[in-house]
């Protein structure tokens, strides 16, 4: 049965994407003056030129660290979208240990990212302390959380690090001992790469062969029958919302490190959000993460690619990731077909038990 639900999830992940990606090419079909040659950009475009590979890979090292906070929690059924303030404040954080401390070259990122990781546990893991104990909303809290810790975040910025010579909003420069090390400059691969990877290796470890890994499925999937089974779902709860606010404090600081040398988000980055449609298609699965970040920042550098070529808008995108996370949350999108699927196992199964 299982082999069977897996089944019915890949094709309706693949049909959602589908008429996403279709009803795009309609409207841009029917807006542009050159839709072939926007498609062609749109769906060519990112592998035409290294650059824009490098491009692809950069963009995606955020959206695997957020896709997997976000898959961890989802995974524990908590609607916890915090990672969004986790990624500014820590990044600002980083950002603030790269400018005021003089560190060797391999140790100042590994402190800064590391007290990047901490910040973002503390925070997640506060969220998930409120709702494992008084069963507040989690969705409501992280939501308040992410416009305190912008604003906290824009207040020092402002008051304390910003570049004075300058009308941007940006910070002073971080020391170069801090920044990432460039593994392709041409490029713009950094270390970070290595980082996510290494994240997404423990994660699929920790979900797939360990205790806890199990606890959690069990809190998400029945957390009643996990409770008489033995598991404690408040501290599991907890301790799950400290790992994916570590996984996404690295993200925040991993992108301000690895891709700028000065803070420069004046807004909140987007990242966390990303990191639920990213859930979603890879149906909380850290193996999946990987492919469906590589895809999201793939769609978008061909958006970008798009819009600067031709006359179609790069927002043209939101209206197809909407479409997406509007298809694969519907409980009833291609529910019929997931019925004959079951259907035809269970008559496969009673077939097969009759001629034996």
């Amino acid at each position: 049965m299982n082999k069977v639900i897996r089944k019915y999830e890949f094709i309706r992940t693949l049909v959602a994407i589908s008429i996403a990606l279709i009803l795009g090419f309609i409207i841009i079909l029917l807006l542009s003056n050159k839709p072939i040659e926007s498609i062609y950009n749109f769906i060519i475009g990112p592998i035409t030129k290294t650059r824009y590979i490098g491009n692809v890979i950069t963009a995606s090292i955020p959206l695997i660290f957020s896709g997997l906070a976000v898959s961890l929690l989802f995974e524990s059924r908590q609607f916890n979208m915090g990672a969004e303030g986790v990624f500014y404040i820590s990044g600002l954080v980083s950002a603030i240990i790269g400018i005021k401390f003089s560190l060797p070259f391999i140790i100042h990122p590994i402190i800064a990212v590391t007290f990047g990781a901490i910040i973002g546990a503390l925070i997640i893991g506060l969220i998930g302390f409120f709702k494992a104990k008084y069963n507040s909303s989690e969705l409501v809290l992280s939501l308040m959380f992410n416009s305190i810790l912008y604003g906290i975040g824009l207040y020092f910025l402002n008051h304390y690090f910003r570049e004075k010579n300058t009308v941007v909003l940006k910070s002073v420069a971080i020391k170069e001992s801090a920044l990432l090390t460039k593994l392709l400059p041409k490029m713009r691969i950094h270390s970070g790469i290595i980082v996510a990877l290494i994240t997404l290796i423990i994660c699929h470890i920790l979900m797939n062969k360990t205790k806890l890994g199990y606890e959690i499925k069990m809190t998400g999937s029945n957390s009643r029958f996990a409770e008489y089974s033995g598991i404690n779902i408040n501290k599991t709860m907890i301790i799950v919302s400290l790992i994916s606010g570590a996984i996404a404090g690295l993200g925040g600081s991993v992108e301000i490190l690895g891709m700028y040398d000065s803070f420069k988000w004046t807004s909140l980055p987007g990242l966390g959000f990303d990191g639920a449609l990213i859930a979603m298609l890879a149906r909380n699965k850290p193996v999946n993460v990987l492919f469906s970040a590589l895809f999201l920042a793939y769609i978008r550098i061909g958006a970008d690619l798009m819009s600067r070529l031709t006359d179609i808008p790069a927002e043209m995108i939101g209206i197809m990731q909407g479409l997406i996370i509007l298809m694969i949350s519907g409980q009833k999108f291609l529910q019929s077909y997931k019925k004959k699927l079951i259907i035809k196992e269970v008559t496969k199964d009673e077939y097969s038990g009759t001629n034996n």
